[in-house]
């Protein structure tokens, strides 16, 4: 399974994440995406990428010229009838400001004007960027989780969520870069570190406000995240959307192999590397909830989920037709094992083996079926013979063969089903049916 792991310990912000997936493109995407990204359509803006280096450790500084300068940017910060000035890509890139922003008319790039952009308008330009249409959906889709971060921050409907231009422009550039970068890299899963957001205070036009600001602290609900020993904001509004919306699990590294590693580079240079680390591979070994490793190759047959829940209020049919339910949607197997519980109650730990693109079906069915409140999830790998079935004629009838084969092993066996028919119909037990088939030899092959 091809893996992209993101390693946040000094944050996470739009250019350095866009830079750390930049180091990983081949030369002739570099190329591509640089010409790609200056040909956006953004006004004023220039994309360049610069080599950097923090701690000694060589990486990429992804630049974003506004009018030829490198802007203080205010991100996704928006202002509604109140003066806000939104801290933008943290300490990697910028300062905070704490100017009126009607005062600041930005003569150093050139903007002489203070517009502000809504929702529909920054959703039209990206719609008439020259992306495809699924990278310009997952753009809209991040500048949503932003638009909507503000909109419970400050208590106004999204609709009305205005960005300030040039804050716009700089983060339009960092999202849509990154969205570009991952449709490049096209990994099969994304996994991250827990976030380092920094602490301390930091210093708006509103006043004084604590790190996490709080529309990052929005954004990060639900992700795991600590503050460091740095006092300072480590991770920002368009980072935090970022990971929000691509990452589907957060945790320590996998194991995997590694087949090429990117440092994207802040600007600022702090007593640790101020870089995020991506890392992009083939994940080889599954993690047990236990904590175990099996070994075990990612692989479409040989990949497999065991839903566990344990039960105590159910009585034995009930808990039989859920196992036939469980089946008869697909399960691979479906079995029972009598457990001690809590209270000193006997119970019934019930397991449930499925394909992974079967978990939903089998999640829904053991909800329904049982009194579970909660189930445990295992991915484990299974090893397998190969199998093959075939029908054989006899003088008591036709009667199916099971074939498996592998590992220098070779197995046959009767088919169960038929057997019982057959015992049933000449009113004969199983095993001279067996015997008289010659099932005692295929039964010890």
């Amino acid at each position: 399974m091809k893996t992209l792991y993101l390693e946040c310990n000094t944050g996470a912000a739009g250019d350095m994440l866009n830079a750390a997936l930049f180091e990983l493109l081949s030369d002739a995407q570099k190329e591509d995406y640089l010409q790609l990204m200056n040909s956006l359509g953004l006004p004023g803006v220039t994309v360049a990428a610069e080599p950097a280096q923090k701690c000694g450790i060589l990486g990429t500084h992804m630049q974003v010229l506004i009018d030829g300068g490198e802007e203080e940017s205010l991100d996704a910060g928006h202002e509604h009838g109140h003066d806000h000035e939104h801290a933008d890509e943290g300490h990697h890139d910028h300062d905070h400001h704490d100017e009126d922003h009607h005062d600041k008319d930005y003569h150093d790039h050139g903007h002489e004007h203070h517009h502000h952009a809504g929702m529909q308008e920054i959703a039209e330009h990206i719609s008439a960027m020259p992306l495809p249409e699924d990278v310009i959906s997952d753009i809209l889709e991040v500048y949503n989780l932003l638009a909507e971060a503000e909109s419970h921050v400050h208590g106004i409907p999204v609709d009305e969520i205005h960005f300030h231009e040039v804050g716009s422009l700089d983060a339009m550039a960092d999202i849509a870069g990154f969205c570009a970068e991952i449709a490049m890299l096209d990994p099969d899963r994304i996994i991250c570190s827990p976030v380092c957001t920094g602490s301390g205070e930091v210093h708006c036009a509103h006043g004084i406000l604590p790190v996490l600001t709080p529309a990052t602290a929005y954004l990060l609900q639900g992700i795991p995240s600590y503050t460091g020993s740095l006092q300072l904001e480590l991770c920002t509004p368009t980072g935090a959307a970022l990971l929000k919306y691509f990452v589907e699990e957060f945790g320590p590294m996998p194991v995997m192999k590694v087949a090429a590693t990117g440092y994207g580079c802040g600007k600022k240079d702090l007593p640790q590397a101020n870089c995020v680390r991506a890392m992009l591979g083939e994940q080889t070994v599954t993690q047990t909830a236990a904590g175990d490793l099996t070994g075990a190759p990612e692989e479409e047959d040989s990949t497999v989920l065991e839903l566990c829940c344990n039960l105590d209020d159910m009585t034995p049919e009930e808990i039989a037709f859920a196992c036939e339910c469980l089946m008869d949607a697909g399960a691979l197997d479906v079995y029972t094992t009598a457990i001690g519980m809590k209270k000193n109650r006997p119970g019934i730990l019930l397991t449930c083996m499925c394909r992974p693109e079967d978990r939903e079906i089998m999640t829904e069915q053991l909800f329904r079926h049982t009194t579970t409140l909660g189930l445990r999830e295992y991915r484990c790998r299974r090893e397998v013979l190969e199998r093959e079935e075939a029908e054989a004629e006899s003088f008591l009838g036709t009667v199916r063969v099971k074939h498996a084969e592998g590992y220098g092993v070779v197995r046959e066996k009767f088919e169960y089903e038929d057997l019982a028919s057959i015992a049933k119909e000449r009113d004969m037990t199983l095993r001279e049916v067996r015997r008289q088939l010659g099932g005692d030899h295929l039964e010890n092959t």
